[in-house]
């Protein structure tokens, strides 16, 4: 069974994670992704993030660049544009996030591609939108998705020494390329049905916003700046919280129907008491006695381990699950038997872990191919679109491709 995407090709020029991991995306579902990287590399080969592990494999770069070619190109020299130019004749996606001032430097803006190539689909990552005074201002995951984008500052406590930062490695950077992904999938969904080619770009800071939208639209609404961030020894609902366990796990509960869920709670907890104690009898009760009772159900979860709520948790149709660790993920039933984490030849007899695509079609994950070594693809790409071996060994001695 083939790929979504075979028979497509996309030629990136991009670097760092947020485009990078859009064109990773792309390669999954089954696109040709040729990465054209400067002489010295994208920038996030080899780039060292403190505490993150003794391995010497760059999970960073093996998990944005999977599957795709790489050629090395000098693209400020007009030898190095024209071997990009002859490469996408035959592309179906043009992928970058270099600045527009650069682009414009080297002829591979908007108006200069489309002009040459009416039918290719335009595609950019940029960090605040095509269009407003920002327009060509760089940025990253963390000032501009998450500083700027609204969620630091809804995550933080109001007395915090600091604002809270993000979760990991390229979190924004992330979510905002799989965004851009949808967006060229549409786009090629509407070529193929209108034959017209469309110019498509995501930023960090519009995925931010959808992201955060309930709260950006209540506080444009109510003229609301920043929303007081719950007391997390006051829930609203004591079954929407979090509760430690006598191990020192914690369980997270989300029955939004609280009074569905309550007296079968309670009694599979053992404490029918509880549902039956009139301070506690509905939500509103609950809400007038919250102290009392999120006092009751904190202490009832202390009492006993993980392993014996989940066996408790499991014999009642209330929403819940375990607060996992990163470390845990690699023996979640569910990860393993849909294929969102598996393990790739790593091409010298080892085999990495790497997430795959949270996409099953007809039941079945996508496969996964590790990424390319920095020009490993040079000679073989340039043969294929007709240069001789002696206008290769031309272009390597006047430093266009290495």
């Amino acid at each position: 069974m083939g790929k979504p995407l075979e028979g497509i090709k996309v030629v990136e020029v991009a670097m760092w994670a947020f485009v990078p991991a859009c064109g990773g995306m792309l390669a999954d579902l089954g696109a040709d992704v040729v990465k054209i990287e400067p002489p010295t590399g994208d920038p996030l080969r080899g780039l060292k993030i403190g505490g993150m592990g003794s391995s010497t494999i760059d999970f960073s770069w093996e998990s944005y660049n999977r599957g795709k070619r790489s050629v090395t190109l000098d693209l400020k020299q007009e030898a190095g544009r024209a071997v990009l130019y002859r490469l996408l004749a035959d592309a179906d996606v043009f992928l970058t996030n270099l600045l527009p001032p650069a682009r414009r430097a080297m002829a591979i803006d908007e108006a200069s591609i489309r002009a040459a190539f009416p039918r290719i689909i335009y595609a950019s990552g940029s960090a605040l939108g095509p269009n407003g005074p920002d327009y060509e201002k760089g940025g990253y995951d963390a000032i501009t998705f998450w500083a700027r984008g609204g969620i630091s500052s809804s995550l933080t406590d109001a007395d915090a020494a600091l604002p809270v930062g993000p979760p990991g490695p390229a979190f924004g950077d992330t979510l905002s390329g799989s965004m851009l992904s949808g967006a060229i999938c549409a786009a090629i969904a509407k070529r193929a049905l209108t034959g017209e080619a469309s110019a498509v770009d995501v930023s960090l800071l519009g995925t931010a916003l959808w992201s955060m939208q309930r709260y950006v639209c209540q506080a444009t609404a109510d003229g609301v700046q920043k929303f007081p961030k719950p007391p997390a020894d006051k829930p609203n609902n004591v079954l929407v919280s979090n509760y430690r366990t006598s191990d020192g796990r914690f369980l997270a509960l989300c029955m939004l129907q609280a009074d569905k869920y309550w007296a079968p709670f309670c009694e599979v907890a053992g404490r029918p008491d509880l549902a039956a104690d009139p301070r506690f009898a509905d939500a509103a009760a609950r809400r007038e006695n919250i102290a009392e009772c999120y006092a009751e159900v904190k202490a009832l979860f202390a009492s006993k381990t993980l392993a014996e709520w989940k066996q408790i948790l499991a014999r009642q149709q209330g929403q819940w699950d375990v607060v996992q660790d990163v470390g845990e993920m690699k023996d979640d039933v569910q990860a393993q038997a849909n294929g969102y984490l598996k393990h790739i030849d790593y091409g010298d007899g080892t085999e990495i872990p790497m997430v795959g695509l949270p996409m099953v079609f007809d039941g079945a994950p996508l496969s996964s191919t590790r990424s390319p070594e920095l020009g490993a693809d040079s000679d073989a790409v340039l043969e294929s679109l007709g240069y001789s071996e002696d206008e290769i060994i031309d272009l390597k001695v006047q430093g266009v491709v290495f």
